[in-house]
């Protein structure tokens, strides 16, 4: 796995919109002035010639004259952005200067091709027409298989930039070829939502133009502290590039040309440091992972060892048993209190409740129930070496064994990242007859919680399967390059025991239905649903990956991913409406989803179909 700090390394380059006639002299000073990479215009302006021209000979071959051009030679390619031409008007009402446009915007992109460039960028994107700009890029990087296509974006005080790159990206059907270089503005936008939009979004540089920087004491260029704060976020977040602008004149008096990149690289080395969670999930973010099908699939070694070594969740165990000991029995009492842990795995709850006995002072016997034939031999060690008379262990399904004994605490650890989508409530059903009347159910409730998600790098990993299945499959993922729309609301809740039913005849009491809405303020795009949970396990000990409530560096749940099919937009002012169903029968236990989108005068803008209608894509095995 990498390294978690190497993936918050950025490098920094430097642009000029200066024509070099000796372009390999500026990179040459840039990179010993400590800059990683260049980004400097591929062509001459005096090739703008060919947009009047209507010479057939050009038109059906164009070719540069070595003149024409600014990069003539492959051999900084690496090193080098290059900036497309900021004289063409596709979207001219000119039909000569559109048609030649396009023609000489297809030789720069070939041109920057065949020399190889890591990157070529767009001039700012206008605030005019965009369209015939939208599908002509989206046309071309169809074609560009190493380098990358970056649209230049002028961020600006409000979410006006946003839009326009929204509508862009959606005319050009939100490729994954075609990322931002998102350039800040000297006043960044005072409504933090306007800066939280740009996380969902497939950023592969940041801007920063030399006369954003303000002089510190000694007169050294520095960052606001507003646009430290954003650039820092950014770098956390997403594995960018940092470009910074060619001072024009001294604006700060002890500047030298390594002080903007010096600046950037010290902020990048000074970023907050990793807590456990981010160091766990390193290499995770925004990889999708299909959940655990626990009753059909028995976890392999390698699993198990992952979730043990999270040490918040079983501290949290420890800590319920342990409560739930002294409230039971009285101090000083002969009384063995038995504990059934259901779904033992390789022994780390039975390890917890041992703690948690003669930490409380209390007599108990445990019972250790596993279906897993690998991890069952793990359990028979740890009896033998470790806890002998004090744990007699059980081979069986929780759901079919018949204990001669009823226990005073059931303990399970059968959460998935939505709470009740691992076949808690269904194991939990077959268990709960081995607990007495009185007996306590560790956790004791669960409730999911959702809400409206945007993230393009999501979205564009589902869609790159081309099928229906996938965009009807939720997955767990560490979210980074995502945001929500609105703070996630309660769907349901399950509660054990379940006193309403003893030995119930089908799966019907398991099924749920939650509808929940949210008040969007501005324009926003969503693609998805973000669903996590929140446990009680025993009355004020809980265990959570809700944002609001999450257990500190508790890593042993990433949040789930419902996608939708096609990115919904959402108007400012409107209202998101979800509606989920947990459904099955005799065999299996699956979710469906839609989302509706309405306006402030009360009419409907989008509404996406009901995914995985009947668990046609997906499902969870009973």
């Amino acid at each position: 796995m990498a390294d978690p700090e190497t993936l918050r390394t950025c490098a920094v380059g430097l642009l000029t919109d200066d024509y070099y006639d000796n372009v390999d002299e500026f990179i040459e000073q840039a990179i010993d002035s400590g800059h990683d990479f260049v980004a400097t215009p591929i062509v001459h302006p005096r090739y703008s010639r060919v947009l009047k021209s209507n010479d057939s000979t050009w038109q059906s071959n164009p070719v540069y004259d070595r003149n024409d051009l600014v990069v003539r030679k492959p051999n900084w390619a690496d090193a080098i952005v290059g900036s497309l031409s900021n004289w063409l008007e596709l979207d001219s009402s000119d039909p000569t200067a559109r048609v030649n446009s396009e023609l000489a915007l297809k030789q720069e992109l070939m041109w920057a091709c065949h020399l190889g460039l890591f990157a070529v960028m767009t001039p700012p994107l206008p605030e005019t027409s965009i369209s015939n700009m939208a599908r002509m890029i989206n046309h071309s990087v169809s074609a560009m298989t190493v380098t990358q296509m970056w649209v230049r974006v002028a961020m600006d005080g409000s979410n006006k930039a946003w839009k326009q790159w929204n509508r862009f990206r959606g005319m050009a059907e939100h490729n994954p070829k075609i990322s931002v270089a998102l350039e800040l503005p000297k006043e960044l936008p005072q409504n933090e939502t306007y800066l939280d939009t740009w996380f969902a979004e497939p950023i592969k540089a940041v801007i920063v133009p030399a006369d954003i920087f303000i002089s510190n004491n000694k007169g050294y260029p520095v960052l606001p502290k507003a646009h430290q704060a954003f650039v820092k976020k950014l770098m956390q977040r997403m594995h960018l590039q940092v470009i910074v602008t060619l001072a024009q004149t001294q604006l700060h008096a002890s500047a030298t040309p390594s002080s903007y990149q010096e600046y950037v690289h010290y902020l990048n080395r000074n970023l907050p440091e990793l807590n456990d969670v981010d160091r766990f999930a390193a290499g995770y973010h925004d990889y999708l992972q299909a959940p655990l099908q626990p009753l059909m699939d028995n976890l392999d070694n390698s699993m198990y060892e992952t979730f043990e070594r999270d040490p918040i969740k079983y501290q949290e165990y420890e800590k319920a048993v342990y409560h739930a000991l002294l409230d039971r029995v009285e101090h000083g009492s002969n009384y063995v209190s038995t504990i059934m842990v259901v779904g033992a795995g390789r022994g780390p709850l039975v390890n917890c409740c041992l703690r948690a006995a003669e930490k409380a002072e209390r007599k108990v016997h445990l019972y250790a129930l596993e279906k897993n034939p690998n991890a069952f031999v793990t359990l028979q060690n740890a009896k033998a070496d470790v806890w002998q008379d004090r744990v007699t262990l059980v081979f069986a399904d929780m759901r079919k064994w018949k204990p001669e004994t009823k226990c005073d605490i059931l303990v399970s650890e059968l959460l998935g990242s939505f709470g009740d989508n691992e076949l808690s409530p269904e194991c939990l059903d077959g268990a709960q007859k081995f607990l007495k009347d009185d007996g306590i159910s560790i956790p004791s409730s669960y409730t999911a919680y959702v809400s409206p998600l945007a993230s393009s790098k999501l979205y564009n990993e589902v869609a790159a399967y081309k099928d229906l299945v996938h965009f009807e499959t939720p997955y767990v993922v560490m979210f980074q390059q995502a945001d929500e729309l609105a703070p996630s609301k309660a769907l349901w809740t399950f509660e054990h025991p379940n006193k309403a039913f003893d030995e119930p005849a089908n799966n019907l009491h398991n099924t749920r239905y939650g509808k929940v809405s949210f008040e969007i303020a501005e324009d926003r795009i969503m693609h998805g649903i973000a669903g996590y949970f929140e446990a009680v396990l025993y009355k004020h000990v809980m265990i959570s990956i809700h944002p609001d409530t999450h257990s500190p560096d508790m890593f042993s749940w990433f949040p789930i991913f419902f996608p939708v099919r096609t990115p919904v937009q959402v108007p400012r002012g409107s209202t998101v409406t979800l509606e989920f169903w947990r459904a099955g029968d005799a065999k299996k236990v699956w979710y469906e989803w839609s989302v509706e989108v309405e306006r402030q005068d009360g009419s409907v803008s989008a509404i996406t179909p009901i995914h995985n209608a009947g668990g046609r894509s997906y499902w969870v095995g009973l």
